[in-house]
């Protein structure tokens, strides 16, 4: 929803509901851990009163263990913290969980994907990002691809049920090959709202087969 029109959310928001999107993606930025700021509780808050789907809100803050329970109240269905902001990561998929979420780590593209091995099963959604955080509308880092296929490895050993999902840079033309690679959903916010036909766009995204 970051690439959606501030001015009309509502419509936007309807639009998503209408179409075959499975999930809101709900980019939270502060300023600090990404040099952008974007929006917060209550504007997920009034997105939840007319939102149908799942509201996936992929927090990129510093500190995100102090306003996890703030956004479960807010109305997040899933809730994604990056690694990279968070010390204690275990203890913040825990309190994630006993607030009735489902728990997301979200992992920059200098990361490397082994560092999840000990918290994978832990894990229900990998936010992997395929751009640099913090604005939409970037170009797709093509080293994604083998980091999807390495963290499948990893989800596979483990024996781990965790979905890979992709935000950055994805496109139509990119679609199929994110999904041959190991990934199960996929964030295209700028690719979608800026395409003459949004739904139509959706649809598409969704056609596309392994």
């Amino acid at each position: 929803m970051l690439s959606s029109n501030f001015l009309n959310l509502e419509a936007d928001i309807e639009m998503i509901n209408n179409s075959e999107a499975d999930w809101f993606h709900l980019d939270v930025m502060d300023g600090r851990f990404v040099p952008n700021i974007t929006f917060g509780m209550p504007i997920i808050a009034q997105m939840k009163k007319k939102a149908k789907k799942t509201l996936d809100v992929h927090l990129m803050i510093v500190e995100p263990e102090k306003y996890i329970e703030d956004f479960a109240k807010a109305g997040a269905d899933i809730l994604s913290v990056h690694i990279e902001a968070s010390t204690h990561l275990h203890r913040s998929l825990q309190v994630i969980k006993a607030n009735g979420m489902k728990a997301g780590i979200a992992i920059n593209p200098h990361t490397p994907v082994s560092l999840l091995a000990d918290v994978i099963t832990d894990t229900d959604v990998v936010c992997m990002m395929s751009v640099n955080p913090g604005f939409g509308g970037q170009k797709f880092i093509p080293n994604t691809m083998q980091k999807i296929r390495d963290l499948k490895s990893i989800i596979t050993q483990r024996g781990a049920s965790t979905l890979i999902e992709i935000d950055g840079g994805v496109t139509l033309d990119n679609a199929a090959d994110l999904l041959r690679a190991g990934a199960d959903v996929l964030v295209a916010g700028n690719t979608v709202f800026s395409s003459p036909d949004p739904a139509d766009t959706i649809k598409k995204l969704k056609a596309i087969e392994k």
